[in-house]
């Protein structure tokens, strides 16, 4: 996510010089740099002009702490200033009323409207503990009704059936009286994807607001539209008095003007953020995690708050207790580490949130893909239980025979091995005193190290078996 601007925000950051204060001449060219960057970006330009002006009116004259050089100061300057773009806080969904709070869900067809609806209701349900209740009210694909019936169950929440023989409202009041009967805490209501110029759309979208008062509006826009994402959203909030905006495939925004423009233009705040396709890839938005990941230091909160929701505590406190004991880790526990790190959005999903990936090379991050950690649950699915538990057992035959089965190379099974032996002397290091230090340690020498896939993929899949104390 953001991959363009992190990039070129971390060098140019790095230029500044100068000693005790920041003054107009050793901010002068950076300043330039970060409006390029930020323009590169798609951010709008009002936002870009607006951001600069702020930046420099805070840092010059600024006097530096000793604890901080010039650069560093200038740093948190445009980290406050990007929190304060995209709106300072978190703001939650407003669900403070007598049930069922209903949302109302807007946007353009395509954006992911009838998934955010699914992921929403599912996020609800989990993180905030509520019942829910689905309905669509798209009567002009009845594919849409199928879709949402059939995410409803994946996500396990209630689905009102509709048809394209009714009316929106009529289909919306009738999901609300039942939600009303079976005292459900939430009904989400998804309505057909409408261009803002396309007035009788328009219109019917604002009388099914006005019969359903919905307490939350919420628009869904595709973060990949860059700054026409907040120009959508800046007419859609003319017609309808929005709450808030979820903004979806943001892991293939690798700009981030969507992100940077939505507050300033709209005056509304982004809620949610969609990371990826699967079902659970939606974050609430918080924007001093996005800039401290625009700028390349990580986002661990949203990491460990992953680890706590997604991290199969039994197997967790399992291998804890194995490794403490020193009995050993095998490829069994391994290929439970990456199953899990997959769950948690895979390697790229966690590599955003670790700080200093930025300073990573690009030939290293491109070995340390999904594509790699599906190859390697390949393999060890094609050893037999006792080359899982004995590894030291896999040679010439057996290895032709495993490459064989899991469609790879023979090099590739030894690539394992080699990651495997890294793996197991960091997790045997935990073991005894002092072991978190010196699997640190470890963990710092690999990624060093260079060491190809070998070296780069020992660091996530040992987070599996971590606990928040």
């Amino acid at each position: 996510m953001f991959e363009n601007l992190t990039d070129r925000l971390s060098k140019t950051l790095k230029t500044i010089s100068g000693k005790g204060r920041l003054t107009e001449d050793n901010i002068k060219g950076t300043l330039r740099e970060v409006r390029m960057a930020l323009l590169e970006a798609d951010v709008a330009l009002p936002v870009v002009r607006d951001f600069i002006q702020a930046v420099k009116k805070r840092a010059v004259g600024r006097e530096v702490t000793k604890t901080l050089n010039p650069g560093q100061a200038f740093l948190k300057i445009v980290q406050s200033e990007l929190e304060s773009a995209m709106g300072d806080v978190n703001e939650s969904l407003n669900l403070a009323m007598q049930p069922p709070a209903v949302l109302l869900m807007a946007g353009l067809q395509g954006a992911g409207k009838t998934t955010s609806v699914a992921k929403l209701a599912l996020l609800l349900k989990n993180k905030e503990k509520k019942s829910v209740l689905v309905v669509s009210a798209d009567i002009y694909r009845p594919a849409a009704i199928k879709q949402l019936e059939t995410l409803a169950a994946e996500v396990g929440v209630e689905f009102f059936p509709s048809d394209i023989t009714q009316k929106p409202i009529d289909i919306a009041n009738a999901a609300i009286d039942h939600a009303k009967k079976k005292f459900i805490d939430v009904v989400i209501v998804d309505t057909a994807g409408r261009l803002h110029v396309d007035t009788d759309m328009m219109n019917e979208i604002k009388d099914l607001h006005a019969a359903i008062t919905p307490i939350e509006t919420l628009f869904v826009v595709d973060a990949m539209t860059g700054q026409d994402a907040a120009n959508t959203a800046k007419a859609f909030n003319e017609a309808l008095p929005l709450t808030g905006i979820i903004l979806t495939k943001a892991d293939g925004d690798a700009r981030g003007g969507a992100a940077l423009s939505i507050r300033h233009i709209t005056g509304k705040p982004i809620k949610f953020i969609g990371m990826g396709e699967k079902i659970d890839a939606l974050e609430s938005f918080h924007p001093d995690r996005i800039a401290s990941r625009i700028l390349g230091m990580g986002d661990v909160l949203t990491l460990i708050e992953d680890l706590e929701q997604k991290v199969d505590k039994v197997k967790a406190d399992k291998l804890a207790k194995k490794i403490t004991k020193g009995k050993g880790f095998d490829l069994e526990d391994f290929r439970d580490q990456l199953v899990q790190m997959k769950g948690m959005g895979g390697m790229a999903g966690m590599m955003d949130k670790l700080p200093g990936m930025g300073q990573v090379p690009d030939a290293m991050k491109d070995q340390v893909n999904d594509k790699a950690t599906n190859q390697m649950e390949a393999i060890i699915n094609s050893m037999t239980k006792k080359e899982r538990a004995k590894p030291e057992i896999i040679k010439g035959g057996r290895k032709r025979r495993i490459a064989a089965g899991s469609g790879t190379q023979i090099q590739d099974v030894n690539k394992l091995l080699k990651q495997f032996t890294q793996m197991q002397k960091m997790m045997k290091k935990m073991s005894g005193k002092g072991g978190m230090r010196k699997m640190m340690s470890g963990m710092q020498g690999m990624m060093g190290g260079a060491g190809g896939m070998g070296g780069a993929m020992g660091m996530p899949p040992g987070l599996g078996g971590f606990r928040k104390k």
